[in-house]
């Protein structure tokens, strides 16, 4: 089975189209089974943030898969194919790897650095495991990524390289010091958004959300209160900056509703604001096109080079080790073949001499051993070594073939030292 990705982001598709694409909740869940049953995948993951739709998955055929995994995605969004297919990318094998380690690092995101997506992808893997359209190779491959992910934010200066989402959207609203400030929403988004917002010197904070008490928890923290999400109205104009990040995949703020002037950052997709509030005088609405536009932490840096780097450094790490591990069952088979004729031949000497005394028998079966191990330390450490190379797997194939190796069948790849 060989990895998979294919999806769309900011870099190859309008947010607009983004917008409509982005799926959250039971339609999430949906598209995650619908994936992982179609004939030629394996395991399956998706991965859906504010600027990013990408699925990940295992197959055996990768034509069949392409064409499986986007005509998905559009009937997901109801988007026809011929809109949708040119927006989209498609990473195989070691490209997919390198994409998802580059992916937890920051370095494909809108805003340089950030680092939610570390945790987006930590939580696309959980949902993942919960509806077990996960295996084996898409759990090590993704716990491996954020475990790079994690390095590169620990071990370089890539989270001070770029701003998060909510900092890049409120370096475009001037001065926050003294203000009031509406944030809807209570999830991880809005709570950095709250911090940043009481970093900052915003001394009042309102959080409505549709949960009370979850808002009420984050209110609590940054020293604010909280509201029912029904006073979002009259809260909203009452607030000089209003934050939104809800998932509500409708419009909850909309021209109407205002009635005088603020500073409006929608960080939700599908947007939580309506674009035509931009029409209300004295209103400013930023949002992740606006963010896109600003280039606000897309720069690059020597944080940025020494991450890209680290992803070379993983990157090989983790082919060498997998590259060596589909050799494994190979070696294995040969030393548990070599151990089998050992073991029949020593059955046949022993027949042979029956008066043999212990001692005897013991020194002939060591030095036989002996001779089996030395004449095969050599083989399985080099084929072991060259696994590792460009090609690597003709050599294990040629063993196979040389001593007529199955290692696929149980006896042979039963646990032995190697």
């Amino acid at each position: 089975m060989s990895v998979l990705a294919v999806g769309l982001s900011h870099r190859t598709a309008p947010v607009a189209l983004l917008e409509r694409v982005s799926v959250t909740g039971e339609e999430l869940v949906k598209l995650l089974h619908d994936v992982q049953q179609d004939d030629c995948v394996a395991e399956a993951m998706v991965v859906s943030t504010c600027n990013r739709v990408e699925v990940y998955v295992t197959v055996d055929r990768f034509h069949a898969a392409v064409t499986a995994i986007s005509r998905l995605l559009g009937v997901h969004s109801g988007i026809p194919a011929e809109e949708l297919t040119p927006h989209l990318y498609v990473h195989y094998e070691e490209r997919a790897v390198e994409h998802l380690f580059s992916l937890v690092c920051g370095l494909d995101s809108m805003v340089v650095g950030e680092g939610q997506i570390l945790g987006q992808v930590r939580q696309a893997l959980k949902l993942a495991q919960r509806q077990g359209t996960v295996g084996a190779t898409l759990n090590e491959l993704v716990q491996q990524a954020l475990r790079v992910g994690k390095r590169a934010h620990h071990d370089t200066g890539i989270d001070k390289a770029g701003a998060s989402l909510v900092t890049a959207g409120l370096a475009l609203a001037g001065d926050l010091t003294g203000r009031r400030a509406l944030v809807v929403g209570a999830g991880s988004m809005s709570s950095l958004a709250a911090v940043t917002l009481a970093r900052a010197g915003v001394t009042d904070i309102v959080v409505a959300n549709r949960t009370y008490e979850r808002g009420a928890r984050l209110a609590e923290s940054v020293g604010g209160r909280a509201v029912e999400f029904a006073a979002v109205a009259e809260e909203l104009n009452a607030a000089d900056i209003v934050i939104t990040c809800t998932g509500a995949g409708r419009h909850i703020v909309t021209p109407g509703m205002l009635t005088r002037g603020a500073f409006l950052l929608d960080l939700a997709l599908p947007h939580d604001i309506d674009p035509a509030v931009r029409s209300v005088p004295g209103v400013r609405l930023v949002d992740l096109e606006t963010i896109q536009e600003s280039g606000i932490g897309s720069h690059e840096g020597d944080a940025v080079r020494s991450v890209r780097a680290l992803v070379t450094e993983e990157l090989r790490a983790y082919l060498d080790a997998e590259r060596a591990a589909k050799v494994t069952p190979t070696v294995v088979a040969l030393r548990s073949k070599a151990a089998s004729v050992v073991e029949s031949e020593l059955g046949r000497l022993m027949m042979r001499m029956p008066d043999l005394d212990e001692r005897a028998r013991d020194e002939v079966a060591m030095t036989v051993q002996r001779v089996v191990d030395k004449l095969l330390h050599e083989p399985t450490v080099r084929v072991k070594q060259l696994a590792t190379c460009p090609g690597g797997d003709h050599y294990a194939e040629a063993l196979r073939e040389l001593f007529d190796l199955d290692p696929k069948v149980p006896e042979a790849v039963r646990e032995v030292e190697l």
